[in-house]
């Protein structure tokens, strides 16, 4: 029983910022991973931004710099902080959470139910 809540999306102009929350709740053994990703109208998922136990952090080339990832360890929540948004950002950004359940001894995904965001003048 495990939840993962994703939240802060919106309308922005292109240049604009936006924050993303996410929060993983429930039946939480170990966290390896969360991490951001986002699908546009016609395009498959794409990882956006990842970061793992261990403060390894991923980025999609096209977010590098514009974007940053950060993690509230106490709080089971990651952070998107998006820059200088661009057209070409708009999707539904799906936080991930790569966990280990309570009392289990596997390690699983779990999804959030995405929030919009829609970057235009």
């Amino acid at each position: 029983q495990v939840q993962v809540v994703e939240s802060g999306g919106g309308l922005v102009q292109p240049g604009g910022s936006l924050r993303l929350s996410c929060v993983a709740s429930g039946r939480i053994g170990s966290i390896y991973g969360m991490g951001w990703y986002r699908q546009a109208p016609g395009k498959q998922r794409e990882l956006v931004a990842r970061i793992t136990s261990d403060s390894v952090i991923n980025y999609a080339d096209s977010v590098k710099v514009r974007f940053t990832i950060s993690r509230d360890n106490a709080k089971n929540t990651v952070y998107l902080q998006m820059n200088s948004l661009k057209p070409e950002d708009t999707a539904v950004y799906y936080c991930n959470a790569d966990l280990r359940p309570r009392g289990t001894s596997r390690r699983y995904d779990y999804w959030g139910q995405g929030t919009q965001v829609t970057v235009s003048s």
